[in-house]
């Protein structure tokens, strides 16, 4: 192709409207051949029975064999394990039988589960068998109070409270929706062996390999998870009478530009898990650990019966999963608590890496800051305007010619000096790397992968060529270990000439995006290490790119600088390698209200740190939305601003004083708050438990609080509400439990388990702290965390009904990996009885390693709500310091109204041991 069609065709790429959202551009469930054709099987047609049940290797194996087989083509029995794992998980899967030579081998993910989960096997003894009125059942211990179960005819497995009549939790095929298409010897005139989607034809050389089954959800009100969708937290129903025409939710990791809100589309991540819960029975959990598009039905659970017909004294949720290709590999979690369900699921896929201290601060971005006096001007007016920042952000123009790890030097003459320029003030700096490699023979990156032959291949075995950013672009084969650690090394300063210490990375794109594919994305009919096709391992693409370059980064610091890297595609196990965010959203109200059930998501499914774009990515917000959504994601877990190179620019003092002061003040707030933050973050690190979580996981039996997805709680302590329409003069605020919450601004006092007609206020959005918690704060401003290291704490004593309240704070280096080691400081604050008393939790050395940290930090201030009839002194032990109670306010900056009981400069050390006596 000449140079004129080849660029002209670059700039209609481009600029193609039809990169915003069109629904036509995108395959639905009647144009996706292996959905449509298992939406149209009815229940009981599942023709499978297990047979030749036993223990072996410390597993339940069967046979699934069918109970009518046609000679003349017969159907080849499938293989079953089921396993137990300690904390309540049993494990389920299901594959053709390698003894009998299939054409090839199915894709099983790796490297998603953590080398560890293996110690946690039990290792099953025995089997018993029972007779029950549907048949016979095989049944083996799976935990105190559970067991797992198969049914031999119909086929059918379960997990049920312990006992002979024990009530089921979760089942799989209970519908006889159960299909396996086992993978063709031979072409069969009567299957399609290609698929079209619009001018697209991918081929299909192993023929149809899709699995579908059903899943219920016993005890379930609702369901939760599976993300990406831009809807509500709670599932809705996709399927019923009672439900009008619905697409199934969608898992297709795809490039999609201004989302449309309120839809099952999938986006850019997919995480098969879901989590039911409801008031009888509590929380369970179900994982499909499959990397192919995924679609799934969510049937009405007033109207299902009237389809499945399937008779049942238990109230319950039924689902449909259908996926293109791999294996049946699904983990059973039997909770029963809502944080149960989320410690085991990361029990397999594992916990939130901790964060560095900066990067759950607050990041300034936009495509595309220009040069290198444009970043230092920006700079230069967060002080100039006292507003805090740490990470400052690069897009695409930044580079040469869209060539990764590469300066444009007209631009960018000096980056190392202008990084260390931002260093000095403790601040970093991101740059983005994507997926897409210039085909550009001169490009060092090119050169070396194309002729090492680490690209993705195309159908004939050549390496992939499609379109993005650069243009004419290839895709390195991320499935392979040896190309991911190749990548790695790539982050070296050394190999990344321009970059420092202070430089972390975003990786976009990496869905993968390609401008010319079938539905913006790569054919399913590349081929990846190991002859995968990518039809099989879409979904986990991005994951692999994320994980090569976390590791890079980590190898950069020579493990004493935990990495920082954006990604926006994500699978299940990303948590372990970064943040992500919910990708082009646009400047509008609603996209302001679904960006909380959409983080509330991605908590639930192990991706706590996470957030979106404050302000929207496309569009010009107005200035009242823009102030909103910096008041709201100062709580997201991840908070950054960001904005298209369309839209007008949006710094926060750039819209008169008075919105300047607004938004100061909301990031003030983030700042203030990030010792709270940083501890979740410890917890969703050690427990899996997400930072922003939904009411209900804190409220598990208050229904009200079961749909409830426009507050959400951050940790245990603080329960916030975004403003989400124009010029909302009051907001409806149910605060849920018997005990009182108490104003974040003001500690004016509200009584739990009302619904409280608020006034909307324009300097913050509704915030509660819950009365029996403590809140850890720091209230000195700074231009940066790194400069907050050595500030004073202050406690915030929020009491309940019976005049007490506990709280934690962790603190580390906020940096490296020593708190591995131990090098940690973890206090418990329990005040009862009119004492406040800080305890150790961290582990004796033995455990916790022999690692040590200490800080000089004091605790300033000890404010206290709830507190009637104050007393004058407080005496300090074991220093017997007696101190005043003065009256003073809740917040030093931007606080309003009443005057609390206070201890000012108690002076206590923060990591020691200490009690404080009201007197």
């Amino acid at each position: 192709m000449g140079k004129l069609p080849c660029a002209l065709l670059l700039f209609l790429l481009l600029t193609n409207p039809a990169f915003s959202w069109k629904k036509e551009e995108f395959r639905n469930c009647d144009q996706t051949p292996f959905c449509k054709r298992a939406r149209s099987r009815q229940p009981g047609s599942c023709p499978l029975t297990a047979t030749d049940i036993s223990i072996s290797g410390g597993d339940l194996v069967a046979k699934l064999v069918a109970k009518e087989t046609n000679p003349e083509t017969p159907t080849k029995p499938l293989v079953l394990k089921i396993s137990a794992y300690q904390d309540g998980v049993m494990r389920l899967k299901i594959d053709e039988d390698q003894d009998l030579n299939p054409r090839k081998k199915r894709f099983e993910v790796p490297d998603v589960i953590v080398p560890e989960f293996s110690d946690k096997k039990l290792w099953l003894q025995s089997l018993k068998q029972e007779e029950e009125n549907s048949g016979l059942i095989s049944v083996v211990h799976l935990s105190d109070g559970y067991e797992g179960v198969i049914r031999h005819n119909p086929f059918e497995v379960f997990v049920r409270e312990k006992g002979q009549n024990g009530k089921k939790v979760l089942s799989l095929n209970s519908n006889g929706l159960f299909d396996f298409e086992q993978i063709k010897d031979k072409k069969d005139e009567n299957e399609d062996w290609e698929e079209k989607f619009r001018t697209h034809t991918d081929s299909r050389p192993y023929g149809p390999q899709s699995i579908s089954f059903d899943v219920a959800f016993y005890g379930a009100d609702f369901v939760y998870g599976i993300p990406e969708h831009a809807t509500s937290l709670a599932l809705k129903p996709t399927s019923g009478s009672g439900v009008e025409a619905s697409e199934p939710y969608r898992l297709f990791n795809l490039d999609v530009f201004e989302y449309i809100h309120d839809s099952p589309f999938g986006l850019y991540g997919s995480i098969p898990f879901m989590i039911s819960h409801g008031k009888s029975r509590g929380s369970s959990g179900f994982f499909w650990l499959n990397a192919a598009e995924m679609q799934i039905d969510v049937f009405d659970p007033n109207n299902s019966n009237e389809f499945l017909k399937l008779p049942s004294d238990q109230k319950r949720i039924d689902t449909l999963w259908m996926s293109e290709a791999g294996v049946v590999d699904a983990f059973f979690f039997v909770g029963p608590s809502p944080k149960d369900v989320v410690r085991q699921y990361t029990s397999v896929t594992g916990p939130t890496a901790l964060p560095q201290l900066f990067s759950i601060a607050y990041h300034q971005c936009r495509w595309n800051y220009r040069d290198e006096e444009d970043v230092y001007n920006v700079d230069s007016k967060f002080d100039e305007h006292d507003i805090p920042y740490d990470v400052l952000w690069l897009d695409i123009e930044h580079t040469d010619g869209k060539k990764y790890f590469t300066w444009d030097k007209m631009l960018f003459p000096n980056p190392e000096e202008m990084q260390n320029k931002l260093a000095a003030k403790g601040r970093r700096m991101v740059t983005i790397v994507d997926p897409h490699i210039k085909r550009d023979d001169s490009y060092f990156i090119h050169e070396e992968a194309s002729k090492k032959g680490y690209y993705v291949k195309d159908k004939t075995g050549n390496d992939f060529d499609g379109w993005c950013w650069p243009g004419s672009s290839s895709y390195l084969d991320m499935v392979d270990p040896k190309i991911r650690s190749w990548w790695g090394e790539k982050f070296s300063c050394k190999n990344y000439v321009g970059s420092t210490p202070s430089l972390y990375i975003w990786n976009d794109m990496n869905e993968p995006s390609v401008f010319n594919g079938p539905e913006v994305t790569m054919p399913r009919d590349a081929l990846h290490y190991g002859d995968v096709e990518h039809r099989e391992l879409h979904n986990a693409y991005g994951y692999y790119f994320h994980m090569a370059t976390a590791e890079g980064l980590a190898k950069r610091g020579e493990g004493q600088d935990r990495p920082f890297v954006l990604s926006r595609a994500f699978f299940p196990g990303s948590q372990r390698y970064g943040a992500v965010w919910t990708g082009d959203n646009t400047a509008e109200w609603e996209h302001l209200r679904v960006s909380v059930p959409m983080i509330l998501t991605l908590g639930l499914t192990g991706m706590s740190f996470s957030g979106a774009d404050v302000g929207g990515f496309f569009g010009n917000p107005d200035t009242e939305l823009l102030i909103r959504w910096y008041q709201l994601g100062a709580f997201y877990p991840f908070f950054r601003g960001h904005a298209h190179h369309d839209t007008k620019r949006r710094e926060p003092w750039l819209f008169g004083e008075r919105n300047t002061e607004l938004m100061r003040e909301a990031i003030h707030v983030r700042y203030m708050l990030l010792p709270y933050f940083y501890t979740l973050f410890r917890e969703a690190n050690s427990s899996g438990t997400p930072v922003a979580r939904p009411v209900w996981m804190e409220f598990p039996s208050d229904e009200k609080t079961f749909s409830n997805d426009e507050a959400f709680m951050v940790g245990n302590c603080l329960l916030v509400q975004g403003i989400y329409t124009q010029g909302a003069k009051h907001a409806e605020m149910y605060l849920p439990g018997d005990q009182p919450w108490y104003d974040f601004k003001n500690g004016n006092s509200y009584k739990g388990g009302e619904t409280y007609k608020l006034d909307v206020l324009e300097d913050s959005v509704p915030s509660f702290i819950r009365g029996g918690t403590i809140l850890p704060r720091k209230d000195r401003f700074r231009r940066s965390s790194t400069q907050m290291a050595n500030d004073p704490y202050t406690l915030v004593i929020a009491l309940n009904q019976s005049m007490s309240a506990e709280g934690e704070l962790y603190i580390d280096d906020g940096k490296s990996f020593e708190f591995q080691k131990g090098a940690y400081i973890h206090r418990r604050f329990t005040f009862s009885n009119g004492k406040l008393t800080s305890s150790n939790m961290r582990p004796d050395d033995t455990t916790a390693g022999n690692g040590k940290f200490e800080t000089e930090s004091t605790v300033e201030r000890i404010v206290l709500l709830g507190l009637s009839n104050a007393p004058k002194n407080a005496v300090i032990e074991p220093a017997n310091q007696k101190v005043e109670i003065e009256m003073g306010p809740l917040l030093l900056r931007g606080g309003r109204g009443l005057s609390v009981p206070t201890i000012r400069k108690p002076d206590v050390r923060i990591g020691d041991d200490w009690t404080i006596k009201l007197l």
